[in-house]
């Protein structure tokens, strides 16, 4: 029995990316969050320790912030072009692994149409991607994984958990009507070219919070299934969605011993422990996912 090489990549992890736009007194800003994964045979340099086929990960990050002078656009394209270069450039890489997280910013309110050079960082959510490409020319592969991260979102009413499963060690009451909150990890795959990834992220997001919003819930799952198949059935180019939700719990607080009652109006919101929603909402016929998800944590 011998000892071999297992799969493996090896990158640069959470380059962080300020890019400020200076071509008119009204400055744009970006800011990222960018991890680089290259693969391919790096067996030599596991084994002996040759390093000659293994491109630094210094040189990976210096790398993003050349191409981010160049222009960085959608950060779909902008992962695309990276997973790209390093493909073609690195000889013993077939594989290229682009995960970006971006932070949007807004403009300090001045004169009615915010501050030329000012701004202020947006609390909350995340905009993600995770792009990976696998060869060249005609038998290029490149697969695209966007998504939100930390979208806090909440129900007052309009939300249930009853008839559920119990034994011995149950203490938890049923209830017809609760506040029902998590914050939201949700990735897409695209499938397709010729996509407006801005124009696609605005809507799915727009879709997600509607069906939360409207669809009256019986358990968080449902109210997934529900954001999924809203996605799915108004965006041909999306192939899959998976969530993943804890439950962000909020419990009545008794307020009797003061003799005063509380109708659903005062909670103490508890972070941990907390329930963890996991699932995926596809197609029947969706195409394969190849390397799509491959390494992408979190999920079912």
């Amino acid at each position: 029995m011998g000892i071999v090489l297992g799969p493996n990549q090896y990158g640069k992890a959470q380059i962080r990316v300020f890019r400020v736009h200076r071509e008119t007194a009204r400055h744009e800003v970006r800011d990222l969050n960018v991890s680089t994964s290259l693969r391919g045979d790096f067996t030599a340099a596991h084994e002996s320790g040759d390093q000659s086929g293994v491109l630094p990960t210094d040189t990976q990050k210096n790398t993003v912030f050349a191409f981010a002078k160049e222009g960085i656009g959608t950060i779909e394209e902008f992962g695309l072009r990276l997973a790209d270069h390093f493909v073609a450039q690195v000889p013993d890489v077939d594989g290229a692994r682009i995960e970006i997280e971006e932070y949007a910013w807004d403009r300090v309110p001045s004169g009615g149409a915010g501050h030329d050079h000012s701004f202020v960082q947006r609390g909350g959510e995340t905009r993600t991607t995770i792009v990976t490409v696998a060869g060249q020319g005609a038998g290029r592969r490149a697969w695209v994984v966007s998504g939100i991260q930390d979208l806090v979102i909440a129900k007052t009413t309009g939300s249930e958990f009853t008839g559920f499963l119990k034994d011995e060690y149950t203490t938890l009451a049923e209830t017809d009507d609760r506040v029902l909150a998590t914050s939201l990890v949700a990735r897409w795959r695209y499938e397709g070219t010729g996509i407006d990834f801005d124009e696609r992220h605005a809507s799915i997001r727009a879709v997600m919070l509607e069906g939360f919003a409207e669809v009256h819930s019986l358990a968080l799952q449902q109210s997934l299934y529900a954001m999924g198949a809203g996605v799915l059935e108004r965006h041909p180019e999306v192939a899959e969605i998976r969530f993943s939700a804890p439950n962000k719990h909020h419990f009545e607080v008794d307020l009797s011993p003061f003799g005063m009652e509380n109708p659903g109006e005062v909670f103490i919101a508890a972070d941990r422990p907390y329930g963890l929603i996991e699932a995926t909402v596809t197609r029947d016929d969706t195409p394969d996912a190849g390397q799509a998800w491959l390494t992408v944590p979190g999920f079912c």
